[in-house]
């Protein structure tokens, strides 16, 4: 047993403040919610704390086309009219829209998971976390399901320069199809995912039957479940099947994507898993001592997907948290119990066209630059301990 866990946090304010459009699930404003949180439980300070780089160009092409991220890299609003026929070819548009900042936002995003494998592989810490990351569904040469750059992958890449074999498991309500289909012939990433499979669901695939071919024949798993499974069946099935993989797999290191929307009440999940169900998940993945990268996923509930992502932070830390949410810039999302925990089971999902009242409703060119505001993490190799958090002027948000 390692003594105690030493744990890299990777955030930079900016990738919460980009838009993805009214009426668009996909609220990157939750990984403002979420640090928040961390830093009211005041976790930062158990933490190294940094801002990723923003991944290069080159660095994006390790695993995507280099068309792909050139196109990601000019292509802006203002002028997405001009190349439809770019646009149908790289999947862009109502699930994957072009908005202000978007490779920035990638760049980031990015950057956070392979800064991460960095630390994991100079053996700097033991658990490096990202929960900007965990955008699965990308593919090599196209964006899917709210995803452009897949950053698991680049990831997993850097990990496999250090390690023989990487464990990357899913927990998000959806097939991680993009991590999987990366790496379908080699037998040096075992691939796990845990999802909603059948009725249409997206992204259609990660039927049982798909294992895997060539070398990476039998180093594919996919467990595909049907709506409202709760925290027993799933924590069961998770630590039975989770086991049996480390016990025979050996891998050197695991990435372990915590997708939130397969919590009960997600605005586009079907699973009924309590915050303690889906952090039981993340205690029992810990518990094998192995170097360990974490990022977030899907999540649709925001304040929810905060809850869950701070707890979850806490569970890595070894630290209880107290389920009153202290005092923090977005305490109003929390009303009317403030509480950390949400109960799993039989709760509607709200409708999927209600616009959050927070944002839909601003005027995006009035939103300020993060860089205005969140001086609180100064850049690259350093980090801080201390109360210097300059990102709290956002009541407007």
């Amino acid at each position: 047993m390692r003594s105690k866990d030493r744990i890299s946090y990777f955030y930079d304010g900016d990738v919460g403040n980009v838009y993805f459009g009214p009426n668009h699930p996909m609220k990157p404003h939750r990984l403002c919610m979420t640090h928040h949180l961390v830093l009211a439980y005041q976790l930062h300070k158990k933490m190294e704390v940094y801002r990723p780089h923003k991944a290069y160009p080159v660095e994006l092409a390790q695993f995507h086309s280099a068309d792909y991220v050139e196109f990601l890299h000019r292509i802006t609003p203002s002028t997405e009219h001009l190349f439809p026929n770019e646009l149908a070819k790289y999947n862009l548009g109502e699930d994957c829209p072009v908005f202000e900042n978007l490779f920035e936002f990638c760049q980031i995003y990015a950057g956070g998971t392979i800064d991460a494998a960095h630390r994991l592989n100079n053996e700097l810490c033991d658990i490096a976390i990202n929960w900007a990351g965990g955008l699965h569904h990308a593919k090599k040469c196209e964006a899917s399901g709210f995803c452009y750059i897949n950053d698991l992958v680049l990831g997993i890449l850097e990990l496999l320069k250090h390690h023989a074999r990487v464990l990357y498991i899913d927990i998000d309500v959806h097939h991680g199809d993009g991590v999987e289909e990366a790496f379908y012939f080699t037998n040096r990433v075992m691939t796990v995912s845990f999802h909603k499979y059948g009725d249409m669901f997206f992204p259609g695939t990660g039927d049982v039957k798909e294992i895997g071919e060539r070398e990476g024949k039998f180093y594919a798993i996919n467990v595909p479940l049907k709506d409202g499974i709760d925290d027993n069946s799933f924590t069961r099935l998770f630590k039975t099947i989770i086991s049996k993989v480390v016990e025979t797999y050996l891998p050197g290191a695991i990435v372990l994507q915590c997708g939130a929307d397969s919590l009960a009440g997600d605005r586009l999940g079907c699973f009924n898993l309590s915050i303690d169900g889906h952090a039981e998940c993340v205690r029992f993945v810990k518990k094998f001592n192995l170097p360990l990268l974490i990022t977030g996923g899907g999540g649709y509930t925001k304040e929810n997907v905060a809850r869950c992502w701070a707890f979850e932070t806490g569970v890595l830390l070894d630290m209880e948290l107290p389920n009153e949410i202290p005092e923090n810039d977005y305490i109003k999302f929390f009303e009317p119990d403030y509480s950390l925990k949400i109960p799993g089971g039989h709760i509607v999902p709200p409708d999927f066209y209600l616009p959050d009242f927070d944002e839909d409703e601003q005027n995006p060119d009035e939103r300020m630059d993060q860089h205005t505001q969140d001086k609180q993490i100064q850049r690259d190799d350093e980090y801080y301990d201390g109360d210097n958090d300059n990102d709290h002027n956002m009541e407007d948000m």
